[in-house]
């Protein structure tokens, strides 16, 4: 099954758009998880499974993983995830970008090594470095358009024959890059305007939105820019403010704000 489909059926399913971001890191993690790569694995395991019945996908961020050299227990989650909850969309934001045989390692390494349904990449190098992403048998790409970051406006609001940079790369998208597969982009809770441009761009498909949480994006505006026309259309990432809600009770907690975020996004529906 295709990611787009996969992922049409988990919105139906568990009236969700939240994503649950798994960014393991150690230092802010509650006393009962060693701060080692078995702590990494046992606590986004647990963390999957307190809050896998509010979410649409899960989306392990490779950096937190591979800083501590714990690639093989994210194999190991990733699997989790596969085995545990098959119906819930695995998204591997890694942010490839890379060229020829190269970008064809990066891929392997998403769906083959690890078995995500899709990845994050990075369209500054043209088309043609995304094609791998999109061509692969079990691949998607959700492609970097305009990110939640304070300083993505640098290159991504620069004019190109009178339109910013980020609005073709979602024209691009809807009519070149979703001839060759299944591709989404992402666009951050942090610009409801520009959301609200790039909806218009792209029709119904997938936009991935981070910054709800931590980084303070509001659910109902992301809701009212960005939901297509069957009212769903989003993976609102919260990382941070799941993970970390209550360091006392941090199973409990994490499915409490995991059900709120996702209630507030479904009340904003």
């Amino acid at each position: 099954m295709g990611f787009n489909t996969l992922l049409d059926a988990r919105w139906s399913a568990s009236n969700s758009l939240l994503c649950v971001g798994l960014d393991p890191d150690v230092s802010k993690f509650p006393t009962q998880y060693s701060r080692d790569v078995d702590g990494i694995e046992y606590f986004c395991i647990d963390m999957i499974d307190a809050t896998a019945e509010y979410a649409c996908a899960f989306k392990p961020q490779i950096a937190y993983f591979a800083a501590a050299r714990a690639e093989a227990q994210l194999e190991r989650i990733c699997a989790h995830i596969r085995h545990h909850y098959p119906t819930i969309p695995l998204i591997l934001d890694a942010k490839r970008g890379d060229i020829g045989d190269t970008v064809k390692m990066y891929a392997r390494e998403a769906f083959d090594r690890y078995g995500a349904h899709a990845v994050t990449v990075n369209p500054y190098m043209g088309g043609d470095t995304l094609e791998p992403f999109l061509t692969h048998e079990n691949g998607a790409a959700i492609v970097l358009c305009r990110t939640s970051n304070a300083g993505s406006g640098e290159f991504q609001s620069q004019l190109i024959d009178g339109e910013p940079l980020y609005k073709h790369v979602a024209r691009k998208a809807a009519t070149e890059w979703s001839q060759m597969g299944d591709v989404a982009l992402v666009v951050g809770a942090t610009y409801p305007e520009e959301l609200a441009e790039v909806r218009t761009i792209v029709g119904d498909m997938a936009l991935l939105v981070p910054g709800v949480g931590a980084q303070g994006g509001d659910p109902a505006q992301v809701v009212a820019n960005g939901t297509n026309s069957h009212g769903t259309g989003l993976i609102v990432n919260s990382s941070r403010a799941i993970l970390y809600a209550d360091a006392t009770d941090p199973l409990n907690a994490a499915a409490r704000v995991a059900r709120d975020t996702r209630d507030a996004l479904r009340t904003a529906v």
